[in-house]
């Protein structure tokens, strides 16, 4: 399911504005047209321009942390990292699919063609040591980061051809790829370090020692593995900017791990943790009885959220040779019995997953192919089914006794035809009589207890599926290596897909450590499709490019689709307030303060 405590979101754009001449500077960019705010506006709709500043906001997660680099490739960072700590050039308005606007860097020079973005800096921009933020420390961030950062930086930024410093505060990148319309947004998010203070010999080495950064908060203790906390930064220089009034109200953030759900929920309870996100409908309907609660001092709130949901999918790694076969990953799909899980484990609660944009305009479920969609598809006959084409396809549905033998028997015909035959009770492979075994790695109790569900499932077909709980740390490191045969995961998405979904399914990612291709998919038509998506100018374009790309992947079986809810709930102390209007993301902790002391009569 999508978290709703994050420093980052999305929403739906607003009328179109008159775009300004290519050697013009601008306010602001937008993924597709124009944005939608102003050149002269105040502050961010959803926030709360006079909101009350002070306190502390303490959040709860689950995991762990063991190093305080958040562009790197090597360990697992903390939350609260990005936005707070280390800012970008652009800053994001959470109210429309895609749209930046002046932060570090106060205006912006494009072409129309995209072939090129200058940054035009704001002299008022400090590091938190002090020091003036210069062309020189952007230069030298893209250089870092696209040398020695994450994969992801790598490939996003080895696309630029040329970047050069005019002045201390310009900075131009002509782009190699002008058909990669995201590229200038990608760079306006891009963070700034200091030259000064950044080491690039240890820039790669995990470590607890942070990071110098422009952001709003600066980190004032760290118990490794355990809780971090963030001290607002008096001297911030950007507080009075439009994109920041309104937001960082809290003296202190602080975020205390658990390894536990159920004692962060007690946690909560006691008052320890100030808001809590939650995903258990069993538990937001029944567990939320406790005194607090009735006397009014928990607040239970519910949001229908405007982005897709994404998909939450056991994931199949088809690196590995058992998982090779679509037929196999259908069949095992197959037997994951949604309706017996959703009764039995979340109160019959939730929806299943059926699109990796689910619940959006960007989703392929119940829609036929239009023709752009086709004509996008047409060099790559038989990758898409045609239930898929047509969108007659959706993830079986079974009669709920946990004992559908229907789908069984579909599962058998397909592992059969695959070479697969069950003998002696265990599913075992025709050539050499190998048992069909794998691994379940997950890294929750709640992860836990819907993997062994889904081995019970398994077992009545031969298959023997093991389910290994580790920490967060352990399954995060094989994650990024790709060593587990199956793991649950979510892939959340937003109303503007681009480039990250070459981190999610491109080829090139199939074999780049670090990057989210988990079920390692090398498929030429995924490749092609989000290379539309990416060059795409016109929003209905676009919107085709993403439904395409949602039928190849469907038609894949990569993953077993699972199951999500159709809203968001947080429940929160009542000491903690929020702005009236909510992002289409749901709650952005950014625009939240403490409510003052009541003033005693």
């Amino acid at each position: 399911m999508i978290a709703v405590l994050g420093w980052a979101a999305s929403g739906v754009a607003g009328p179109a504005r008159a775009a300004p001449d290519a050697g013009e500077p601008r306010h602001g960019l937008a993924m597709h047209g124009e944005p939608a705010l102003p050149p002269d506006f105040d502050h961010l709709p959803y926030a709360r321009p006079d909101a009350p500043k002070g306190g502390r906001l303490t959040l709860g997660w689950l995991g762990g942390f063991d190093t305080l680099n958040p562009y790197g490739f090597r360990g697992q960072r903390p939350q609260g990292l990005r936005g707070p700590v280390y800012e970008s050039l652009l800053a994001r308005n959470y109210d429309e699919p895609f749209s930046l606007y002046g932060l570090i860097a106060d205006s912006v020079t494009m072409p129309k063609d995209r072939s090129s973005i200058t940054f035009h800096l704001n002299p008022k921009a400090r590091f938190s040591d002090g020091e003036p933020v210069t062309a020189e420390d952007v230069t030298f961030t893209f250089g870092l980061l696209r040398d020695h950062g994450h994969p992801s930086f790598r490939a996003n930024y080895r696309r630029v051809r040329t970047v050069s410093a005019p002045d201390d505060h310009t900075v131009r990148f002509e782009l190699a790829d002008t058909d990669d319309r995201e590229l200038p947004l990608i760079l306006g998010l891009m963070p700034v370090l200091p030259a000064h203070a950044t080491d690039p010999e240890t820039f790669e080495e995990t470590g607890l020692k942070p990071l110098v950064g422009t952001g709003p908060y600066i980190i004032s203790n760290v118990e490794p593995g355990r809780s971090i906390t963030f001290r607002r930064d008096p001297n911030y220089w950007g507080a009075a900017l439009p994109v920041n009034r309104g937001l960082n109200n809290f003296d202190e953030i602080r975020y205390d791990y658990y390894r536990d759900g159920n004692t962060m929920f007690e946690a909560f309870r006691k008052g320890l943790i100030d808001v809590r996100p939650e995903s258990d409908p069993i538990r937001w309907t029944t567990g939320y009885d406790f005194p607090a609660a009735r006397r009014g001092e928990v607040a239970l709130e519910s949001f229908t959220p405007g982005l897709p949901w994404g998909m939450n999918a056991f994931v199949f790694n088809t690196r590995k040779p058992l998982f090779r076969d679509v037929r196999v990953r259908e069949a095992l799909g197959l037997l994951f019995d949604f309706e017996w899980v959703d009764r039995n484990l979340f109160g019959s609660a939730m929806t299943r997953t059926s699109s990796y944009f689910e619940g959006s305009e960007l989703s392929s479920s119940g829609r036929p192919a239009d023709a752009r969609e086709r004509e996008l598809l047409a060099p790559f006959p038989g990758v898409v089914r045609e239930d898929v084409m047509e969108g007659r396809w959706a993830p079986p549905s079974s009669d709920g006794s946990g004992r559908d033998r229907d789908l069984l028997r579909q599962a058998l015909d397909l592992l059969a035809a695959a070479g697969w035959r069950v003998k002696g009770g265990e599913l075992r492979r025709e050539s050499d009589d190998a048992p069909f075994r794998f691994e379940v790695l997950v890294s929750t109790r709640d992860q836990e207890r819907l993997a062994l569900a889904y081995a019970r499932a398994l077992e009545r077909a031969g298959v023997r599926a093991t389910v290994r709980l580790v920490d967060s740390v352990q399954a995060f490191r094989r994650q990024q290596t790709y060593d587990f045969d199956m793991i649950q995961y979510n892939w959340v998405s937003t109303l503007s897909p681009g480039a990250e979904q070459r981190k999610y399914w491109g080829s090139v990612a199939a074999d780049t450590p670090g990057e989210r291709n988990y079920m390692g998919v090398k498929e030429p038509a995924v490749d092609a499709m989000i290379a539309a998506l990416l060059a795409a100018e016109e929003r209905r374009d676009f919107v085709s490019a993403v439904r395409a790309l949602d039928r190849v992947l469907l038609s894949g079986f990569y993953v077993v689709p699972l199951l999500h809810v159709e809203r968001q709930w947080l429940a929160r102390w009542t000491r903690i307030e929020r702005p009236e209007k909510v992002p289409l993301y749901g709650a952005l902790p950014e625009t939240w303060w403490r409510a003052p002391p009541a003033t005693p009569r």
